[in-house]
């Protein structure tokens, strides 16, 4: 049987190639690391996390991104094998290990059968003879790459810049002053309800902290100039320019935390940091993406109390993302409507956060295997999560494209996706609900569904 070609080996390539092969067709998986590095990635592993290592919340009950985990664990995801193999304490979320996590997915495609690595960059698009191929570059597609998707789609790229968050090292830490809590004490898979360090700050120290955030050199966009930024992962100092009480009612917030050295003085602000590697030697700065020169993160963030003397394993970063107007270019099948034998998956179509990326790259495998083993398979159900994902991105803002390419925008899993209930829930009692109780009961019978229409949508098993 002819192989198909996945092009990238982040989450949603390695995911692909995993499915098209777990479906027993062959594969060849191209990824150009290390022939050519990328300003973000520091190994040559496959799905390599470049960012934060959190897959955030586990709760598939009421929480969309975690109804997520729950259909690529029931549909053999390597990804979520990995992970869950690799995790570390994070609260509600589920994060891992992030160099465990990659050595497991590189070691899982290196021994199966049917997947070939070849280690090399394609820069044009494929040719005929590639009959089948799924492009999976991500947010960090080469120049050369995407001049030629932009060039075979007649659309120009859309791009926006995606921030890193700094890691320290645990041991650096000034635990005097920092303690370790949840959020009202939550505790998540492999958690404690305790497993976040906190650094609180008065208000004095937080306006010194604003002002020092505004003030830092920053990195120069130069040539991507004027590209918007995707508003889940701002860097910490766009948000601190819209107000100064901005970060204080997003990652700094204080709600639901209690400063252990001095239980009666509320903090005004906290900076979280999580557990990065399963020794737990190694903590990220939780939400603070910068585009702050190194130099002045090291400055700045020494002054948050507990971090005076903190020892970076790696700091903050900045990087281009490009990804399709996919609603006007793809067809339900993730294939470009210009020319069917390219399916695109990841982040490069659309989509928002790892465990999303792999989820389309999930989608995308299945559905190249199953069209070369003629039985082309139908697209979940959107009142799944991911058909829910996939909607969003095939058909979602296709109503929109008039308004211009920016109204198309990346998007992360959540309930908004999904079609609304076609009965109200009510109480067990039958009164009606309300307030937070009925946002739950919402999100308890939107999971509920999705569970049952995937399982229905799989069949026997």
């Amino acid at each position: 049987m002819k192989s198909i070609h996945v092009i990238g080996g982040g989450l949603a390539g390695s995911e692909a190639a995993w499915q098209v092969a777990s479906a027993g067709v062959p594969v060849v998986l191209h990824e150009m690391r290390p022939v050519r590095g990328t300003d973000a990635h520091q190994t040559d592993g496959l799905a390599e996390l470049v960012c934060s290592n959190s897959f955030r919340s586990d709760d598939a009950a009421t929480n969309a991104v975690g109804v997520l985990h729950r259909e690529m664990r029931a549909m053999g995801s390597l990804v979520m094998r990995a992970a869950d193999a690799n995790q570390v304490p994070a609260g509600g979320a589920l994060a891992v290990d992030r160099d465990g996590f990659s050595g497991a997915v590189t070691e899982a495609i290196a021994a199966h059968d049917l997947i070939q690595v070849a280690r090399e960059e394609i820069q044009d698009i494929p040719p005929s003879d590639w009959d089948s191929v799924i492009i999976a570059t991500g947010p960090l597609t080469s120049i050369q790459l995407a001049q030629a998707i932009a060039k075979a789609t007649g659309e120009a790229g859309l791009a926006f810049f995606d921030a890193i968050a700094p890691i320290v090292h645990r041991d650096s830490i000034d635990m005097s002053k920092a303690w370790f809590q949840s959020r009202y004490d939550k505790a998540g898979p492999g958690g404690t309800g305790a497993d976040y360090i906190n650094c609180p700050l008065d208000r004095d120290q937080y306006a010194a902290f604003i002002a020092a955030l505004i003030d830092g050199p920053k990195t120069e966009f130069r040539e991507w100039e004027g590209t918007p930024y995707f508003d889940g992962c701002l860097p910490i100092e766009i948000m601190a320019e819209r107000g100064p009480e901005t970060l204080r009612h997003g990652p700094m917030k204080p709600m639901g935390l209690t400063n252990a050295h001095n239980p009666t003085v509320k903090p005004y602000a906290v900076v979280q940091l999580r557990q990065d590697n399963a020794l737990g030697t190694l903590y990220n700065m939780v939400g603070f993406q910068t585009k702050l020169k190194h130099g002045a993160q090291v400055e700045i963030f020494r002054t948050i109390p507990g971090l005076e003397n903190a020892e970076f394993a790696r700091l903050g970063g900045i990087h281009r993302n490009t990804y399709l107007n996919s609603p006007a270019l793809l067809d339900p099948q993730l294939r470009l409507k210009a020319d069917p034998r390219l399916r695109f998956a990841g982040q490069i179509t659309g989509c928002e956060g790892y465990v999303e990326s792999a989820a389309v790259g999930l989608i995308a495998g299945r559905m190249a295997a199953a069209e070369r083993s003629g039985a082309p398979m139908s697209v979940p159900p959107q009142t799944t999560a991911i058909g829910a994902l996939i909607a969003h991105i095939t058909g979602g803002h296709i109503e929109k494209i008039d308004a211009g390419p920016r109204s198309f925008q990346p998007m992360n899993v959540n309930f908004g996706l999904f079609p609304p209930l076609t009965e109200a829930v009510k109480h067990p009692d039958g009164k009606r609900l309300r307030g937070p109780e009925k946002a739950r009961a919402k999100k308890m019978a939107l999971s509920a569904r999705a569970e049952r229409d995937l399982a229905r949508w799989l069949g026997p098993r």
